[in-house]
């Protein structure tokens, strides 16, 4: 659009000279301050057409670019969704983890990874609890668990001296986050169907992971191979068990 600008402009200013007899009407100076008058109209135009119209919003879907780096430029995530839907984000590694569940009402997204490399962690108190199983709800039955271990759990279960896996998940700062929870028992599900099932993440087959949905003085963990067929089963408080975590985006 500037360059058609200038065009016009240039063209413009041949048939001024086309239309007076130079030799006689204008003198040196005078070709000289119009030469001067044409070309900052040039510059003028050059920096209002490259700040304005030629400028480009980052933040609108790009379908050149990945959807990391729309989400890199601040994309939102429903903006990318109304263009490519929401499998394409299933498995891309993004804001520490990789991507499992994006909620299409709020335009949130779940990243989950494994954290076994700091081994086996033990459940904590036992108490008599019910948490919530769906999608999203691991931050808040997360922050039940560590409130129930608060308490004095002797008269009516077992209290755990030491560390454990939900206390250590909450002060955890890792891959540059500190906002991290352990999910849910569907949550659990969907990074298996949404990532592992299909060959992505780094999930530790080897290991059975604890989830934040607890059902009186049951626990439900899971373990990623596949003679588990994908789902959450109840375990035990007594156990030890791996950790992954996860946060929203």
């Amino acid at each position: 659009m500037v360059i058609n600008r200038l065009l016009f402009e240039l063209n413009n200013f041949s048939l001024i000279l086309r239309n007076y007899d130079i030799k006689n009407t204008y003198n040196l100076n005078t070709l000289k301050m119009i030469k001067n008058i044409f070309f900052s109209t040039i510059v003028l135009l050059a920096f209002v057409g490259c700040s304005d119209e030629d400028s480009i919003d980052v933040t609108v879907y790009n379908p050149e670019l990945s959807i990391v780096q729309n989400l890199d430029n601040e994309v939102t995530v429903l903006n990318i969704v109304a263009q490519v839907g929401v499998t394409p984000f299933y498995g891309l590694e993004y804001g520490g983890g990789f991507i499992f569940h994006i909620n299409e009402t709020s335009g949130t997204a779940l990243v989950a990874t494994d954290y076994s490399n700091a081994g086996i962690f033990a459940w904590g108190d036992i108490f008599d609890l019910d948490t919530n199983s769906i999608i999203g709800s691991g931050l808040d039955n997360t922050q039940q668990i560590i409130n129930g271990n608060a308490n004095d759990n002797s008269a009516t279960g077992v209290e755990h001296v030491g560390d454990y896996a939900f206390k250590t998940v909450q002060d955890l700062d890792y891959k540059n986050f500190d906002d991290w929870f352990i999910p849910s028992k569907d949550s659990m599900q969907a990074i298996y169907d949404n990532v592992h099932a299909v060959g992505m993440g780094n999930f530790n087959e080897n290991l059975t992971y604890w989830t934040s949905t607890k059902v009186g003085y049951a626990p439900f963990v899971m373990n990623f191979n596949i003679s588990w067929g994908g789902v959450a089963l109840p375990g035990l408080c007594t156990n030890a068990n791996g950790i992954m975590i996860v946060r929203e985006l």
